[in-house]
């Protein structure tokens, strides 16, 4: 399949990696900010295949884990209210909140459920006109445009009954945010590719200046993350910082304009919070004043809370890359996606999960084609 099975090719894996050897003269540390590419590193064995001077460090890339737990509690209750439907994709069903999930909510009688589209949710406030709607719409910026089209077409429809709760963050902030925190020693990044096919790469030209660090974007499949590793490594031995696009095939420099369009049109930039991390300024999408009608947290009311996290996670250092999953005491034993102390266990691309359910391996190398 094009685009698939030759980005898994074994051959070019011992290719690559051969060359990485070949290249690197002393010890770097690289963080990967998606939790898809965390999850393509770990699955596939490609840490232990790197030589002992690079350390791959895992980053806050993955939007489930960095919804704050007050976020949560918010859409919790909105569940719990009787003329509501909340709707959410299946992720954030098992995250706990403070006191519970949103999956136990709808154990208890909330109506929850969960979609593969905020249309979806649109087209089940059309069915429903007398109850209230809401969307839990988390992501960084792949998932923008498709959430910002169902306020736009709720406001075309008048379908008056539809809102979401936006929990949008964004890449760059946050890659800033880690680079001047003083425990942090990053000398390069993998960054998004899906991320970038929205937003191109002008937005990370400026931190590569600033933190003289290079940053590449980069695919998830095996062979785009080594070719990415190789490329940052080639960068750093030679001590440029630039950005480069790795992921050439998919993304281009300006992005998809017909998308940041749409995102423009319902959202503005705002201070979010980050679950672990903290409130990052400029790292988040709000809904616009022209679609309040469309905005839960206008039409519910609701305030900003402030909820711990549960105190045996250390998903905080885990989403900072300050630590790997299995330096947590609790991972595996009192920490399992069934019944997570955090949310890293629990989403798809959280870093626990892949550690949880990938062994160190080496498929690449076992198969001539995986």
């Amino acid at each position: 399949m094009k685009y698939l099975s030759e980005y898994r090719d074994a051959q070019l894996v011992e290719h690559l990696l051969h060359q990485i050897n070949q290249t690197i003269t002393r010890p770097w540390t690289i963080m990967e900010i998606c939790g898809g590419q965390t999850h393509g590193l770990v699955k596939n064995g490609i840490i232990d295949l790197l030589p002992p001077q690079i350390t791959m460090v895992h980053g806050p890339g993955c939007p489930v884990c960095v919804t704050p737990v007050g976020l949560i509690d918010d859409a919790i209750e909105l569940a719990e209210k009787q003329q509501v439907i909340l709707c959410s994709f299946g992720d954030m069903l098992r995250v706990p909140g403070s006191g519970k999930s949103l999956l136990e909510a709808k154990a208890g009688g909330a109506d929850v459920r969960m979609v593969y589209s905020p249309l979806d949710a649109l087209q089940i406030a059309q069915k429903n006109p007398h109850r209230e709607v809401v969307f839990f719409a988390v992501g960084f910026e792949t998932t923008a445009p498709a959430n910002a089209l169902s306020v736009i077409q709720a406001s075309r429809l008048q379908v008056n009954n539809y809102s979401i709760l936006a929990s949008q963050v964004l890449v760059p902030p946050a890659m800033e945010a880690i680079l001047s925190d003083p425990q942090q020693h990053i000398n390069a990044f993998l960054a998004a590719g899906h991320v970038c096919t929205i937003m191109g790469l002008e937005e990370y030209e400026p931190i590569a200046r600033k933190y003289h660090i290079p940053i590449v974007v980069t695919g998830f499949e095996p062979v785009d993350l080594l070719h990415g590793i190789l490329m940052a490594v080639k960068q750093l031995e030679k001590g440029y910082a630039n950005v480069e696009n790795q992921y050439a095939r998919v993304v281009y420099a300006h992005g998809n304009a017909h998308a940041r369009k749409v995102i423009d049109t319902v959202f503005e930039v705002s201070e979010r919070e980050w679950r672990g991390i903290g409130n990052i300024e400029g790292s988040g999408y709000e809904v616009r004043n022209e679609f309040a009608a469309h905005n839960a947290r206008i039409k519910f009311g609701l305030q900003h809370r402030e909820a711990p996290e549960q105190s045996e996670c250390i998903a905080g250092a885990v989403l900072k890359g300050l630590k790997k999953p299995r330096e947590c005491p609790n991972f595996g034993t009192k920490c399992r996606p069934e019944n997570p102390l955090g949310a890293p266990m629990v989403s798809s691309e959280g870093a626990c999960a892949a550690y949880y359910h990938y062994a160190s391996g080496n498929l690449l190398l076992q198969h001539d084609k995986v």
